[in-house]
């Protein structure tokens, strides 16, 4: 009806009524609003990329360029091993919760200033194996949520010391198999007391670097500072510095030792030596002062710890001063202190470990700063936590060890020279004679012949007999004469021939002369 008025009302005169221009307004809205509306069209995935729910894969295309419409939920965008010369400004726009962004294996030689402009939530962005130069400072400061960013085997010189200035939240940094020859260390002190847990400058042409200043780098800078396969210059404090680190567990020499090399002259450009295997090359080095100062603790588990420092020796200004702790695991604690409470940072520096472990044992090191990249070290404590003794221990081991050495050698003497008489026989007095039936002398079986005189109630033995001896008291021609008592005047006595028969074989037997018979 409405559309039927309204062309009548078009050709017919206006009418003077002020109304009229009210109703036409209505009557086009109305029309409006009947009109029926174009539906969106759906996010397409780009022909040559493989999208899901929030992952988009546009890997080995070889892409000149980045496609065109995005689909805008993607949370992790895989440009890698394509042909990619650059990128445009703002071309990350349509794609509001990009987290991750993998664009390695491209030829790409340098940023624009608004490359990453609107990625203000990219949390990962791996760009090795690339042809960049350089790390310009605008080349990353709009990344401000960055934690991770891989940017090695490029052909980087050169990295400007406020490239990452304004990614306080970068945890991890690979810089590893570039051409760098030097690298501004102290721009990564702010970066290192919060976050930053690695730094990889393995594998470039550093023919130097700045001991101090590393040596004054907080302990998880150390831990996972990379600084193997590079031709640094030999030198005692260089030694002594990835020693102390190696001494103190950090990954970044451990897990690398024999990596780790050093030019002997800059003259023989393979000069090269493993110096942290070949140490007895810097035995003449002498400990530095920062060993010097590391204070010793001992604890018991259980016991509450204080480590205080003194906060007279810094030179910062002590209105905005704060103090930080970083403990043996790498972590840095500011006050109040951890979450559990475990550990307490006072507002004057001290720290307080309420119960004392075994695995909060080793260096804590105190730091004062009044500004993310102004700080300096207060003090160092290596804390050892042991178990308490038992009640009853009142000799310490070398001394147990001792008593039990002396007491066994006591033993071993009286064995040897103090042994009491095996034979009982010969340690006892000689027993008077006895009748001849019952003759005491040596026993020995030696003569099978039985016995004459055997009584009727006497067992048999198998084939063995004894023999009676009285002790010798005369031999010759090697046969032994026996000695016959009193009770054997008759010397044709039966009995004393039975004796003189066993005598003479037992002489046969001890003889060395042949019997004929």
């Amino acid at each position: 009806a409405v559309q039927r008025l309204l062309p009548a009302t078009m050709s017919s005169p206006v009418p003077a009524d002020p109304l009229w221009p009210r109703v036409a307004k209505l009557l086009l809205l109305l029309l409006q609003l009947r009109a029926p509306r174009a539906s969106p069209q759906p996010h397409r995935c780009p022909a040559a990329c493989i999208c899901t729910s929030d992952l988009l894969s546009c890997s080995r295309q070889m892409l000149h360029r980045v496609p065109q419409a995005l689909p805008p939920t993607t949370i992790t965008l895989d440009l890698s091993h394509n042909a990619l010369t650059q990128l445009h400004d703002r071309w990350l726009a349509a794609l509001p919760h990009l987290e991750a962004l993998h664009i390695s294996h491209n030829q790409i030689r340098d940023l624009s200033p608004r490359a990453f402009l609107n990625a203000s939530f990219l949390r990962h962005l791996d760009m090795s194996s690339n042809h960049l130069q350089a790390v310009e400072t605008h080349y990353f400061e709009a990344l401000v949520s960055l934690e991770e960013l891989l940017l090695y085997n490029n052909h980087i010189t050169r990295v400007d010391e406020n490239a990452f200035a304004k990614l306080s939240g970068l945890r991890k940094v690979y810089l590893s198999w570039n051409n760098l020859t030097t690298f501004p260390f102290h721009a990564v002190q702010g970066l290192g007391i919060y976050n930053l847990r690695t730094l990889d400058l393995s594998s470039n042409s550093l023919s130097s670097i700045p001991v101090e200043v590393l040596a004054a780098l907080p302990e998880n800078i150390g831990n996972g500072l990379y600084l193997h396969n590079n031709p640094i210059r030999c030198s005692c404090p260089l030694y002594l510095m990835l020693q102390r680190w190696n001494q103190r567990g950090f990954s970044s020499v451990k897990d690398f030792f024999e990596d780790h090399t050093c030019k002997v002259s800059d003259n023989v450009p393979r000069s090269l030596i493993k110096f942290l295997e070949h140490s007895h090359m810097f035995e003449n080095c002498s400990a530095g002062a920062e060993d010097a100062h590391l204070l010793h603790l001992e604890a018991t588990v259980g016991q509450p710890i204080l480590l205080t420092c003194n906060t007279s020796n810094t030179s910062l200004p002590h209105a905005a001063t704060t103090y930080m702790w970083i403990t043996p695991h790498h972590e840095p604690i500011k006050h109040p202190g951890n979450s559990n409470r475990s550990l307490e940072v006072y507002r004057n520096g001290s720290l307080r470990i309420a119960i004392a472990r075994p695995w909060l044992s080793g260096v804590y090191v105190g730091l004062a700063m009044n500004s993310p990249y102004n700080f300096s070290r207060l003090c160092e404590f290596n804390v050892t936590v042991l178990y308490p003794k038992p009640a009853g221990e009142t000799f310490s081991t070398g001394l147990t060890t001792l008593l039990g050495c002396i007491v066994s050698l006591v033993l071993v003497i009286i064995y040897l020279y103090l042994t009491p008489c095996r034979c009982l026989g010969c340690c006892k007095k000689p027993a008077p004679l006895s009748p001849p039936q019952e003759c005491s002398a040596q026993s020995s079986i030696l003569s099978t012949t039985p016995p004459a005189t055997d009584g009727p109630n006497r067992k048999a033995s198998a084939n063995k007999h004894v023999v009676f001896l009285e002790p010798i008291r005369e031999t010759q021609n090697g046969k032994i004469r026996l000695a016959l008592g009193e009770d054997f005047p008759d010397p044709k006595h039966p009995k004393v021939l039975q004796l003189k028969s066993d005598s003479e074989s037992i002489s046969s037997v001890f003889s060395d002369t042949p019997i004929v018979s």
